[in-house]
Formats: C-alpha cells, structure tokens, sequence
C-alpha cells in the first residue's frame, strides 16, 4: 500500500554514501550514516559529534528528530546523546549527531555505520501568557514519581 501524505524534504548529500530512504513501508525513521574518511575509536563514556554529509531544508512546522537505533543501543551500548536531538525547519547547517558511548569496551564507528535515525514530526510553537496563578489540577505540583509505582 502506497504511503499517503509524504512531504518533501530538500536535501544536499555532500557524503559518499545514499541519501536517507526508509529500509520498509511502514518504517518511521531513516537512517544516518557516519560521513567520515576514517574509522573513529570511541571509548566507553566518550562523546564525538558525527558528521553525516547531509543538509536539509525541512518543511516549515516540522522537525527532524535524530535518535538512537535500538540495535547500537541494545548490541553495542551506543546511543545519541541529546535524544532525541532537534533539526529545526530553519536550520541549513550540516546534520551531526552526538554519541556517547555507554558500554564498557571501545567502539569503532566504520565509514558509512548507519550511526542513528531521524524522524520528522509535526511541531507547534507556544504562545505564552503571564498570568499571577495557574487552574488547580488533580495531580497539583506533584512530579518525580508522585503518581505512584504500579
């Protein structure tokens, strides 16, 4: 069944590598590839910024969300730092991704290592009012756990 609704994204792929695609139908993310010439060592707790040799132009009122792929993390302790992380629909700079490292042996990202996936979500902007108190609510200031355990 052909996918409806599908926006256009503008994209420049300085890299070596394809441009994102979805890998099935049904698929909500795209992968990200390392646009690097070298291997990189990172070591547990270690953080690098990824470039991936892509730039977008995202349509205005979305975002791409950059975020982890569940394999690295579960396999190899490999994860996007900022998760997920914002490319704003202004944004024209090149697309890198934050990693760290949250296993306990060295990882080695390849040229090319599908490094983490991006999803585009609508998104709104707030229009803040400054008011002296807010509406009472069930849940009051309760945070951090306050709702209970089960």
């Amino acid at each position: 069944m052909p996918r409806k609704n599908i926006m256009t994204v503008k994209i420049v792929n300085t890299s070596p590598f394809d441009a994102p695609a979805y890998a099935t139908p049904q698929s909500a993310g795209v992968d990200l590839r390392a646009a690097i010439c070298e291997s990189i060592s990172l070591k547990p707790m270690q953080r690098v910024l990824v470039p991936t040799g892509l730039y977008m132009q995202i349509p205005e009122g979305y975002e791409g969300q950059v975020r982890p792929r569940s394999g690295l993390a579960l396999k190899k302790g490999i994860t996007v730092l900022n998760t997920p992380g914002t490319v704003d629909a202004d944004y024209r700079g090149e697309v890198r991704v934050i990693l760290i490292n949250l296993s306990d042996e060295t990882f080695v990202i390849e040229p090319g290592e599908r490094i983490a996936q991006m999803v585009f979500a609508r998104c709104e902007q707030a229009g803040f009012e400054t008011v002296e108190s807010l509406d009472e609510s069930q849940r009051g200031a309760g945070g951090f756990g306050s709702t209970g355990t089960k």
